[in-house]
């Protein structure tokens, strides 16, 4: 998360700073204070101004790219192919496809956000029903997942949890700020009294693909992806949680070819099957509505 001064918001909003300390008196800015100080974060001021933004009658966003950002998924990147939809993948986390989302910048977002204060809650639904903006938007389900950590064949540390990782020293993969796994890993970290700074990074990984290649290159002893990820890479899995895995657009784009194209796939018992080959998916609600406004 960037966060910026009162100097860096007032210059990027293209305001001056006494009138963002009356927009602060107001509660009108999303803002927080850190040892005396206004820090904004910078994504949030992005949606702000979005929210507000004024357009004249008759004059509507231009249409979004035909990519889904967000999270990576295997299923999702298989059905995005065989819809023969026309729309590519763009994963780059949680938190970054639902930004560019926002801003207009892909078509859909795949989503798995997680609580810092409680793994287990369904942040998918809580975060975008937040975000004034979305007025116009629908969550769809994809997936449920199974989440949980990643290590080499056999388990030889016998890892049970990310508590004991840390306790024997193993070299955790992380992932991007803002990605739905590192999420849940500081919600783990947090739920166990364990601070970040105590558990020993490997490296940064994009995607829970990269995570298991780096394990089996030995580069790194654990990290948290999905149970498909594990099987498709041949590395040990241990369950962690169930997770929701949704895919949030905007109502006007859902009713288009392209995503017309995909969604009709998921009706499609060939995609129930792929999802059982792929394992630990459960697709019984996919493409129905979780949430709209």
């Amino acid at each position: 998360m960037e966060l910026l001064t009162t100097a860096e918001a007032a210059d990027y909003l293209r305001i001056k700073e006494r009138k963002l300390y009356e927009l602060v008196a107001e509660g009108a800015i999303p803002c927080t204070k850190v040892t005396g100080k206004w820090l904004f974060p910078r994504g949030d001021l992005d949606r702000w101004l979005l929210a507000g933004m004024a357009r004249p009658l008759g004059v509507v966003p231009a249409d979004p790219p035909p990519i889904v950002g967000g999270s990576h998924d295997p299923l999702l990147q298989w059905a995005l192919s065989e819809s023969r939809a026309g729309l590519a993948m763009l994963p780059e986390g949680s938190e970054s496809g639902y930004r560019r989302f926002l801003a207009g910048g892909v078509i859909a977002a795949a989503i798995h956000f997680h609580d810092l204060d409680d793994p287990d809650r369904d942040a998918n639904v809580e975060t975008v029903s937040r975000e004034s903006s979305l007025f116009d938007a629908v969550l769809m389900g994809f997936a449920t997942r199974e989440q949980g950590l990643l290590t080499a064949g056999g388990n030889p540390l016998g890892l049970t949890g990310i508590s004991e990782a840390v306790a024997l020293g193993a070299r955790v993969v992380f992932r991007p700020d803002g990605a739905g796994a590192q999420q849940l890993l500081l919600a783990l970290l947090k739920r166990d009294g364990i601070p970040l700074s105590r558990v020993k990074k490997a490296l940064v990984a994009p995607t829970g693909p990269d995570i298991a290649q780096a394990i089996r290159a030995g580069h790194a002893d654990c990290g948290i992806a999905t149970r498909t990820v594990a099987m498709g890479a041949g590395v040990h899995f241990v369950p962690l949680l169930i997770e929701r895995f949704d895919l949030l657009m905007r109502q006007r784009d859902s009713y288009r070819p392209p995503l017309q194209g995909f969604l009709a796939l998921l009706r499609d018992p060939l995609f129930v099957q792929r999802a059982a080959e792929l394992g630990g998916l459960d697709v019984a609600g996919a493409g129905e509505v979780r949430w709209a406004p």
